[in-house]
């Protein structure tokens, strides 16, 4: 999962989080304000009836009566003044019931004693709580409006800077990462940011290719320049044991390890030349211009290889069912990579074997499969098929582990993508994939 995924699921779950969090604390906070909000009116009007008992005595309320009682039409707020008990002090608030023209109501009452003119009196104050709670459900709602819409704000805000925060990271991964082949090609420049980090990585990932091509770069110029002097000495001394063994005073024996001494010499020879092909292919010195018809490839390869084939009754199958023509290619690059697979497969492959040719279109690119009925790969050694000198199979048929390390040169310089799928015993398929941006064309 990408890293801009990640935040934003991180922060969409966070501030979804938050608003579960509120929905479930808001019925609560808004009790909590109403009754803050109850208590702080009734304080108030505690002290406007005790500002006009000051100023205007008692009998503004009392009128002559032991006490006072009022209230509104609805029975929403009341207002109670009497005498007390000697020596009573309260200063209460709390939420209690009171009968009022035989209905009785849950209030919020204040209760306050004090004393005038020597007397104790009992102030009530009360507010139903049913008029307290009835805004709430509207709060609510409202509250939770606003809340939505400042973490929509919110996640708006932090996406459009998590984006540009990591912009330069997703820069590095396209330019320096993402679709490179080795070697790499010289980097278009730093990329521009002010953070440290992504600058200290930018600046490393180019040191470190750097590098990596400059040792590239010393290992192929030391392949190819080895490759080509092995050959001179090879073909002076294939001369000389030749010139040896025309000789009439050499002997049997002598002769024997003559050749033996030959067959030697024509491996080193093969080795030096499939260097010098790794090399030539690295080094980029064949055209990609050429087209071909995928058919008439593997006419050329079966004609060829059919001999080797007719050793051990080996039957191939070419059905190509796509009718395509690949352009911007190389033929002898792709005749190459082609016969060293069967190659391969008539190596590993059993007596009375065969070798099936097959192709398809997956997501729009062309596919080509090589699978045969061999001895097959064993699943730790197929990370490894494709490293040069990297031999595989059955000791009568090991090779020089050069043939799949050209295959996959190959593969790397024309913009090929090669897998491999094997089962000891069954046998093993390769699939060569033509990525779209080889034009690849019906042909008619």
């Amino acid at each position: 999962m990408k890293l801009s995924t990640k935040l934003t699921l991180f922060i969409t779950g966070s501030k979804l989080a938050i608003v579960g969090l509120f929905v479930l604390l808001l019925p609560f906070l808004v009790g909590q304000i109403a009754a803050n909000y109850t208590n702080f009116s009734l304080r108030n009007q505690q002290k406007k009836v005790l500002q006009n008992i000051n100023n205007k005595g008692l009998d503004y309320y009392l009128e002559g009566e032991e006490n006072y009682g009022s209230y509104t039409m609805l029975k929403d707020e009341y207002i109670a003044l009497e005498a007390a008990v000697p020596g009573l002090k309260l200063d209460t608030i709390r939420d209690t019931k009171r009968i009022v023209e035989q209905d009785t109501l849950a209030y919020r009452v204040l209760s306050f004693t004090f004393q005038k003119n020597k007397k104790n009196y009992l102030l009530e104050i009360g507010k139903t709580t049913a008029s307290i709670n009835l805004y709430n459900d509207a709060l609510q709602r409202f509250a939770l409006y606003v809340l939505i819409f400042l973490i929509a704000l919110s996640i708006i805000i932090d996406l459009i800077f998590t984006r540009q925060l990591i912009k330069p990271l997703s820069q590095i991964i396209k330019l320096r990462l993402a679709n490179t082949r080795f070697p790499f090609k010289k980097n278009p420049g730093n990329i521009t940011t002010s953070t440290y980090d992504f600058k200290y990585l930018d600046e490393s990932l180019i040191s470190l290719m750097d590098q990596i091509n400059e040792a590239f770069e010393k290992e192929r110029e030391f392949t190819a320049n080895a490759s080509h002097e092995f050959m001179t000495p090879i073909s002076i001394l294939q001369n000389k044991m030749e010139n040896l063994l025309t000789e009439e005073s050499a002997s049997e024996t002598v002769q024997e390890h003559i050749v033996d001494m030959m067959r030697t010499l024509e491996r080193l020879k093969k080795i030096s030349r499939s260097l010098l092909l790794i090399s030539r292919i690295e080094n980029e010195q064949f055209s990609k211009l050429e087209q071909l018809e995928p058919q008439k490839l593997f006419n050329e390869i079966a004609e060829e290889i059919s001999h080797r084939m007719e050793e051990k009754n080996i039957h191939l199958q070419v059905n190509l069912n796509q009718q395509i023509k690949i352009k911007n290619i190389n033929h002898d690059l792709l005749f190459q990579l082609f016969y060293n697979l069967i190659n391969n497969a008539i190596k590993f492959n059993k007596d009375n074997g065969t070798i099936k040719i097959t192709d398809g279109l997956e997501k729009g690119n062309y596919t080509i499969y090589v699978i045969d009925s061999g001895f097959g790969i064993k699943a730790e050694a197929i990370p490894y098929i494709f490293d040069r000198f990297k031999k595989t199979g059955h000791a009568e048929n090991m090779g020089y582990g050069l043939g799949l390390a050209i295959v996959k040169s190959i593969a790397n310089y024309l913009n090929l993508k090669i897998e491999v799928s094997s089962s000891p015993e069954i046998g093993t398929t390769f699939k060569v994939t033509f990525e779209k941006t080889l034009s690849l064309h019906t042909a008619y």
